[in-house]
């Protein structure tokens, strides 16, 4: 069939964009790892030796590195000085770590991710899954970093507000499990947040628990925080007031046996909170920036992870609303709704 010289080159120059996108996930990872985009923050125009002289790095690389952010638009070059400019909204996302924008951990997971695609790719040809320990390491530090800025912007100022009468029960003093809870960083902030509560955090990962219970004690909450090694559909306890599932539901090769352990783990009128990456129910909904980033995630990390494991059912990150509400009611529950959602997230409540 005949080709049509202008749709090809709109995809070109897409594909090229893409291309530097890919490359500059490498390039935000080192800006952040020596404290470049820091240096730029509020400085005013900079030459490149002078970022190079503020940050004890090779003038050359960071002239180079420079000329890169620029053409992406992280950076503002004036030709007449020469000099390099660091505009206050990129540095609000890119040199402020407690900036519900702060985008490097998503950068770090992503060039994390791409070290694992002979394996992902090899999963292709056999169906076989590719558990998340399996996975380079830098993913982990990644993923929790890439969560935490949207953690903290909405976990407690809204998401455990918007639950039926979670939140006086924290503030009063609760029970609480966080499954899934990787490094820790959702257990951490709500046990800042409600001192009178008692938390515990489960993951299967060994080397995520050690990290979460440094982070705990860092922290200070140590006395009110635990974490062990555990699985989702077994991990112990009875009578916990709120379970908590941040952005791991999906991931579970048993979400419906998840469920029903989440039931015999709650008090009767305990409340289990869900949080999913934001979707629509049907994959044409979906076909936008965010979904795509999730869809991308999903095939490299997501699903693999649930295939190698005992069902397998592989949700996908983009599951959508209808088909969780089918999975947490198969595991026995009987009141489910969706209490809150951000561009990013959905939160969902199930109730016994």
């Amino acid at each position: 069939m005949p080709i049509d010289e202008t749709k090809l080159n709109q995809f070109m120059q897409q594909a090229v964009s893409e291309l530097g996108a890919t490359f500059n996930a490498a390039l935000v990872v080192i800006g952040e790892k020596l404290g470049l985009y820091k240096a730029m923050a509020g400085a005013g125009p900079l030459s490149s030796a002078e970022l190079a002289k503020r940050t004890g790095t090779a003038e050359r690389y960071v002239r180079e590195w420079l000329a890169a952010q620029a053409a992406g638009g992280y950076v503002l070059y004036d030709p007449a000085a020469q000099k390099y400019t660091l505009p206050e909204e990129q540095a609000f996302a890119l040199a402020q770590e407690d900036s519900p924008a702060y985008l490097p951990g998503a950068f770090q997971l992503v060039a994390s991710a791409l070290k694992d695609e002979p394996k992902v790719t090899e999963a292709f040809r056999t169906g076989a899954g590719l558990g998340w320990h399996e996975h380079d390491p830098g993913l982990f530090e990644g993923t929790e970093r890439f969560f935490r800025p949207n953690y903290a912007a909405n976990l407690v100022s809204s998401w455990i507000p918007a639950l039926d009468g979670v939140e006086n029960k924290l503030k009063a003093g609760a029970r609480v499990a966080d499954v899934g809870c990787g490094h820790g960083s959702s257990t951490i902030l709500m046990a800042q947040s409600y001192p009178k509560s008692k938390f515990v955090g489960f993951d299967y990962h060994a080397p995520s628990i050690e990290r979460a219970r440094k982070k705990a004690q860092e922290a200070g909450v140590s006395d009110r925080v635990t974490f062990e090694v555990a699985r989702s559909k077994d991990y112990p306890g009875a009578g916990y007031d709120l379970v908590a599932f941040f952005d791991c539901l999906h991931d579970m090769g048993d979400p419906v046996g998840a469920a029903a352990h989440v039931l015999k783990s709650l008090a009767p009128d305990g409340a289990w909170m869900i949080v999913e990456p934001f979707a629509h129910d049907r994959l044409e909904e979906n076909l936008n920036p965010v979904g795509r980033v999730y869809y991308a995630a999903s095939t490299m990390i997501c699903t693999p992870a649930s295939l190698a494991q005992e069902v397998g059912l592989a949700l996908g990150a983009q599951a959508g609303e209808a088909r969780l509400r089918e999975v947490v009611t198969s595991g026995g529950f009987t009141r489910f709704r969706r209490a809150a959602e951000t561009p990013f997230n959905i939160v969902l409540e199930a109730r016994p």
